[in-house]
């Protein structure tokens, strides 16, 4: 966070010495030590809270494109079921709704395709 090398503390803390006294220093000292463990406690606090807000936000925005995409394949699917709907024509001779044009029936494939004969 800051950049308060070794001389720098020193210079502190003679220029603390000059101002407290021998004295009073110990309690300055100790009463500084706990403002400044405050002040971490309460960044660290602040930190955590900005996180979890851009947690909460990802999260949302996450839910909201699979909330999208639910709707999507939802919408698929009642097209689909909705082709499945419409009547199912089992007659070779029309092919949707009309007669073949040259007035020849064509025959349905067989499932036998051998041409055996049998006799009696």
């Amino acid at each position: 966070m800051f950049d308060i090398g070794f001389w720098e503390l020193c210079l502190i803390a003679v220029v603390a010495l000059l101002v407290f006294g021998p004295e009073k220093l110990p309690g300055a000292a100790r009463t500084a030590g706990i403002w400044v463990g405050r002040a971490r406690r309460f960044m660290n606090t602040v930190k955590q809270d900005i996180d979890r807000e851009i947690q909460i936000q990802e999260m949302q925005e996450a839910v909201k494109d699979s909330n999208q995409n639910v709707h999507e394949f939802i919408e698929e699917a009642k097209t689909g079921l909705n082709k499945l709907k419409k009547p199912i024509n089992f007659d070779p001779t029309q092919s949707d709704g009309k007669q073949q044009s040259d007035g020849k029936q064509s025959a349905p494939p067989s499932s036998n395709t051998s041409t055996t004969t049998s006799q009696n």
